[in-house]
């Protein structure tokens, strides 16, 4: 790939990430309407999500500067346990699913369906539920349930792992910043082990990897520089507005790419 190439990559992950629309799912529809050579490694699209969490980390700064402050009292330690609940769902169900063989599809059409489909549901509970107010408070039910909602994106790329656990949040009762941001840190763990898990068995494979790793410390900082811009204007935007937009981009999105693979067979 050249370098261009590279920075476009880094750019779609960066946007892509927090927003409801699926990074997975853009980077590999990028990946084949760009028409490359030679498709980049599964460990290139998930460590340039690594960059991503970079943008997390400073755009909370604050928040997490006070967890770590007053960890020992009693609400900070209930939402970190459930923050590591989350977590270790999503890492055991993870690895189970590895194990089992899942791999990010090879066309376009399942990415294309799950886009489809994410934005009838997120049109569905944006029609029922609205800016309604919520609470501020995750429960341990919700905690759990946003856990499990991380291994369905992960199942079905072009779900959107973001949108999953926000919409999860939301159905749950929570409002939309307590969603968005439960949903944010629990992105760090989750894309830190994923991007750990697969450097280790880079190290031990080292032939599955074809990417000079220039190019891929390259696009994991423009998607960290990228995700930090994304992730303030999107802290911003939950405070007034639904993701009845981003519903409506997925239907557009879905449908023309199931179109194109028509005309294309």
């Amino acid at each position: 790939m050249s370098h261009w190439t590279v920075i476009l990559l880094g750019i779609i992950e960066g946007i892509t990430e927090f927003l409801p629309v699926s990074s997975t799912g853009h980077l590999l529809l990028a990946e084949q309407w760009l028409r490359l050579p030679r498709q980049p490694s599964e460990l290139f699209n998930i460590v340039i999500q690594s960059g991503a969490v970079l943008a997390v980390l400073f755009a909370f700064a604050g928040r997490l500067a006070q967890m770590a402050r007053d960890w020992k009292t009693p609400t900070v330690r209930d939402y970190s346990l459930k923050l590591a609940a989350a977590f270790i769902i999503t890492a055991i169900g993870g690895f189970l699913l590895k194990q089992a063989g899942l791999k990010l599809p090879e066309t376009a059409a399942p990415v294309a369906w799950a886009t489809l489909i994410g934005g009838v549901v997120i049109l569905v509970v944006e029609r029922f539920l609205g800016l309604r107010s919520g609470a501020a408070i995750v429960s341990w039910p919700a905690a759990i349930i946003i856990g499990l909602s991380q291994l369905v994106a992960a199942s079905f790329p072009g779900t959107s792992r973001s949108g999953a656990t926000i919409i999860a949040g939301i159905l749950l009762g929570l409002n939309r910043p307590a969603a968005t941001e439960f949903s944010f840190l629990l992105g760090v763990p989750t894309l830190l082990a994923a991007s750990a898990y697969s450097l280790l068995r880079t190290l031990r494979h080292p032939d599955d990897f074809h990417e000079p790793w220039s190019q891929l410390l390259l696009a994991t900082i423009v998607a960290a520089i990228t995700a930090f811009i994304v992730v303030r204007w999107l802290l911003r935007f939950v405070q007034t507005h639904t993701f009845t937009a981003f519903g409506w981009y997925r239907l557009f999105l879905g449908g023309l790419i199931l179109a194109l693979l028509v005309l294309k067979s």
